[in-house]
């Protein structure tokens, strides 16, 4: 889909427009500086950064079976990157499904949310909570016991 990439390729557009003034100017060290900001703005707001997005059916079949979380998130939405930073390797123990891919998980993220679009929802044990707090989502991946 088209549309999770436009902001990476603004920032991408941008640094490059930045850039340009320094370059032109003989300082190609500021002008790397800037295309170089640019471009890790660029790789973090893109959907790069996110395990493999699965489709929401799939998502609610797999936490069934095996118990972990399924986070709704959208590419660009700076809640979910902040997620996904401080969750660190644990990320790759959770079921991430993009709503911007699957109409389906749009609309149950909007069901939980009183019709808004609001990610991250992460569903744990069947309970939607909407832009939980890292390190109690790492708390849940723990096993019990």
């Amino acid at each position: 889909m088209m549309r999770v990439w436009i902001l990476p390729m603004v920032f991408v557009l941008c640094g490059s427009a930045v850039a340009t003034g320094p370059l032109l100017n003989g300082d190609r060290g500021t002008a790397a500086a800037f295309l170089l900001v640019f471009l890790v703005l660029a790789g973090v707001n893109s959907p790069l950064i996110f395990p493999s997005s699965i489709g929401a059916g799939e998502a609610q079949r797999r936490s069934a079976a095996d118990g972990r979380p399924v986070v709704f998130w959208r590419p660009g939405c700076r809640y979910c990157i902040r997620l996904r930073i401080r969750l660190g390797r644990s990320a790759g123990q959770l079921h991430w499904v993009d709503i911007w891919r699957d109409p389906a998980a749009a609309a149950a993220v909007r069901e939980a949310n009183d019709g808004n679009e609001t990610v991250p929802t992460v569903v744990v044990a069947g309970q939607p909570h909407t832009n939980p707090d890292p390190a109690w989502l790492r708390e849940q991946l723990r096993p019990s016991g």
